[in-house]
């Protein structure tokens, strides 16, 4: 029943026309604050948040003003959580959009083919966002990959097998070409994230993420 429901409202043009408009919307917000007033941001969380917000629109546009704007009154182990989540979710984004128009939409491959490969693009996309920017940093290959192993395994396994077993579920049998794909893809997505972000709280508080930086002092 519940099921039926969601899928009769996302199948309907209309709301993922509205959902265009708010994440168009939530880009201009977004846009216009970053340069206004944060645009002191790191490249790489500059990056992160758009890709945030142009994934989830007024979801993400809250996160980011709970968590990234350099107006907050004081930095927390959620807001760090939060912080942490919108990296990974950046990067695996991508990669399960990547993976899914591929998979399901392209090749039209069995469920199976299509979970494993999206999770792999997933993995590989979140992965990447994390090994590069330290090695950057003056990291060894070796030791940038071992430490985005430990730290970044779980939430992306949290928030892809969610993501990905979401959008199975709610339209595994769409065609590309259709409403519900796209939608149900949206929606997956964001419910990826928030399922992941209590994964993230966790491993900030333990030392096994550091949270990025705090947008105070940026």
């Amino acid at each position: 029943m519940v099921v039926e429901a969601l899928r009769a409202v996302l199948t309907d043009p209309r709301v993922l026309a509205a959902w265009v408009v708010l994440v168009a919307c939530s880009l201009a917000v977004f846009a216009y604050d970053l340069r206004a007033h944060n645009s002191h941001l790191a490249p790489l969380m500059q990056f992160v948040w758009v890709l945030t917000v142009l994934y989830s629109g007024p979801l993400g546009l809250i996160v980011y003003a709970y968590s990234g704007w350099s107006a907050i009154p004081a930095d927390t182990l959620w807001r760090r959580g939060f912080r942490s989540v919108a990296h990974c979710y950046s990067g695996c984004g991508a990669g399960e959009v990547v993976g899914v128009v591929v998979a399901a939409g392209i090749l039209s491959l069995p469920t199976l083919g299509v979970a494993a490969t999206t999770f792999a693009c997933a993995y590989l996309a979140g992965f990447a966002l994390t090994v590069g920017p330290l090695v950057q940093e003056g990291e060894s290959l070796t030791t940038a990959v071992t430490d985005a192993l430990y730290s970044e395994t779980p939430s992306i396994t949290v928030m892809e097998v969610t993501a990905i077993g979401t959008d199975i579920w709610i339209a595994g049998e769409a065609p590309i070409g259709s409403v519900l794909f796209w939608s149900g893809l949206v929606f997956s997505l964001s419910v990826g994230l928030l399922v992941a972000y209590p994964v993230n709280v966790g491993l900030v508080a333990v030392g096994v993420k550091g949270g990025m930086a705090d947008p105070r002092g940026t």
